[in-house]
């Protein structure tokens, strides 16, 4: 999969289906003035919520609209409150609420939230096949980002506690039972903390910046999923799954 993830994507780019959203966005998204706007259009909506991993939300328009409008500079603005940060980078990607003019009327706009809508769209139909791969490509890329960013350990964690798929890949990955969600916020990122230091050596979210110990926390994330429940054809399933997914696009 990581081999042939780049023509791969540039296959299923090609899809009709693709390419008619991809023409949509770049010729209406320029017109696109206010979170009121944008939640009318289902399309462009759709393509917003996917670049971004909130395509559940595709629905409450009302609320969406209320988290764009309210943007992340204001004090008690609901991007910033929400516990997953993927609603406070949708904010601050489309800057409906912190700029007169938002950030849909800049030239690399479109560019930009395409090239993450088409990623998303790539590993959701890598997760049609197997749920465990989506989880696990999505974390390559948005672990890799919070640990290189510049914010302390503790909010770092906080972030993946808050983030659904990327703390299922971790909890899997560090071999918490599934009641740890439920656990107190602070007793949550001691664990965390905690078990990273003894399997990684390092209790730091940081580390993960280095692509090797990125790779390797997949790697125990999946081993640690499916050896639950097939424990001696696990990698067997997994490569026939690959080859199978990659056969159909």
């Amino acid at each position: 999969m990581k081999r042939t993830a780049v023509s791969q994507q540039a296959a299923l780019a090609k899809a009709p289906e693709i390419q008619r959203e991809v023409a949509y966005f770049r010729q209406t998204i320029g017109k696109i003035d206010t979170a009121e706007q944008l939640v009318a259009d289902r399309r462009l909506l759709r393509v917003a919520l996917e670049a971004f991993g909130l395509e559940a939300d595709i629905d409450s328009r009302a609320f969406i609209r209320k988290v764009l409008s309210d943007g992340t500079l204001k004090p008690g603005a609901l991007a910033m409150r929400l516990a997953d940060p993927r609603y406070k980078a949708l904010t601050e990607a489309f800057g409906f609420g912190d700029f007169s003019v938002p950030n849909t009327k800049l030239s690399d706009f479109a560019d930009k939230t395409l090239k993450q809508w088409q990623e998303r769209r790539f590993e959701s139909a890598v997760g049609a096949q197997n749920g465990d791969f989506r989880l696990a490509l999505n974390a390559r890329r948005e672990l890799t980002a919070l640990a290189a960013g510049p914010a302390s350990e503790t909010t770092k964690w906080l972030r993946i506690i808050g983030n659904p798929p990327l703390r299922t890949v971790m909890q899997k990955a560090l071999n918490l039972p599934d009641t740890f969600a439920a656990i107190d916020i602070d007793r949550q990122v001691g664990m965390l903390r905690d078990k990273a230091a003894t399997t990684f050596g390092n209790e730091t979210v940081s580390q993960f910046a280095n692509p090797a110990k990125t790779e390797d926390l997949i790697r125990r994330f999946l081993l640690n999923g499916e050896a639950r429940t097939q424990p001696q054809s696990t990698a067997l399933t997994l490569l026939s799954q690959t080859r199978s997914f990659l056969r159909r696009i």
